[in-house]
C-alpha cells in the first residue's frame, strides 16, 4: 500500500526560487528549508557579480543555481526553461526580487523619473507576470507562486519612497493572478515580511530607524528572522496550504495590526 507524504513536507517537490543574493537573503532563506523539507531546487542570483556570496551555499546545500536578470531579453525564459529541463516540472515557484534607481528609491515619489518608475515595475512586478506566463504550463499538478511585498505598500512608510506604489500593484497583481490561475490550480500569494537587513533592504533611506520604529510597534516587540519568513513561505508552498490563494500574508511580528 502506498502513503502520501505528510502535509508539512516538501518532498518530491520541485521549486525555483529567484534572488539569491547572499546567506541574509529571503530567498536563500527558502531555499535552504526547502531543500531541508525535501524538496529539488533550482534557483537563480543576478549575474556572474553576485555567484561568488551565495555559490558556496547552494553548492553545500544541493542547490543548482543560474544567473538571471529579468531585465535582459530572454534571460528569465532560459531560466525557467533550465529548471524544467533539471528538474521535469515545477510544484512552487518563489519570487524575491526588486530593484529601482537609486536616485529614484531615495528622492520624492513626485519626483520619479518616469524612466526609474517604469523599470522598478519591470523588475519589482511585471517580472512575476512574466515568470508565472512561462511556469504555469510546467505546474501540471498545481502549485504555488509566491512573492515579496512590504507594508509600504498598504500604508505610506517614511523613506519606503517610489517603492511603495510598486509594492501596492504586486499585491493587487497577485489577486488577478489568482483569479487566472486558479482552474489550473495554482494558488498565488505575496508574503510580507517585517524589515529584515537584505542586500535590497541596504538600498533604503534610513533603514536603521525603519527597523526601530517597526520593533517599538510590533506586539511582539522584535523584528522577524529570516527562517520565520523561510517557514511561513515553505507553509505555503506545501500541500497544508491547498484552500488559500490571492492573498498577502504577514509575517512581520504583528506589525502590520497596529496603528
Amino acid at each position: 500500500m502506498t502513503t502520501n507524504p505528510p502535509l508539512f513536507s516538501l518532498a518530491g517537490k520541485k521549486g525555483l526560487i529567484l534572488g539569491l543574493a547572499n546567506e541574509h537573503s529571503i530567498a536563500w532563506g527558502c531555499a535552504q528549508m526547502a531543500r531541508q523539507m525535501g524538496a529539488e531546487v533550482v534557483a537563480s542570483c543576478l549575474n556572474d557579480k553576485a555567484r561568488p556570496y551565495i555559490e558556496p551555499l547552494t553548492t553545500a546545500a544541493g542547490i543548482d543555481l543560474k544567473t538571471c536578470n529579468v531585465e535582459q531579453p530572454g534571460e528569465l525564459q532560459a531560466l525557467v526553461e533550465h529548471a524544467v529541463a533539471r528538474l521535469g516540472r515545477l510544484d512552487f515557484v518563489v519570487h524575491s526580487i526588486a530593484w529601482a534607481p537609486l536616485e529614484d528609491l531615495h528622492g520624492q515619489v513626485i519626483d520619479s523619473s518616469s524612466t526609474g518608475f517604469a523599470r522598478a515595475m519591470d523588475v519589482s512586478c511585471h517580472s512575476f507576470a512574466t515568470l508565472a506566463k512561462y511556469c504555469a504550463p510546467h505546474m501540471t499538478e498545481g502549485g504555488s507562486l509566491l512573492t515579496m511585498t512590504y507594508l509600504g505598500a498598504d500604508e505610506a512608510v517614511p523613506h519606503y519612497g517610489l517603492m511603495g506604489p510598486v509594492k501596492a500593484a504586486l499585491e493587487s497583481m497577485v489577486r488577478y493572478m489568482a483569479l487566472e490561475l486558479g482552474p489550473q490550480r495554482i494558488r498565488v500569494h505575496a508574503v510580507s515580511p517585517g524589515p529584515i537587513m537584505t542586500r535590497a533592504a541596504s538600498g533604503i533611506a534610513s533603514f536603521d530607524a525603519l527597523m526601530a520604529h517597526a520593533i517599538a510597534k510590533a506586539p511582539l516587540g522584535r523584528l522577524v528572522t529570516l527562517d520565520e519568513i523561510a517557514r511561513l513561505c515553505t507553509f505555503l508552498c506545501t500541500d497544508a496550504s491547498s484552500g488559500m490563494t490571492g492573498q498577502t500574508i504577514y509575517v512581520d511580528a504583528g506589525c502590520h495590526a497596529v496603528a
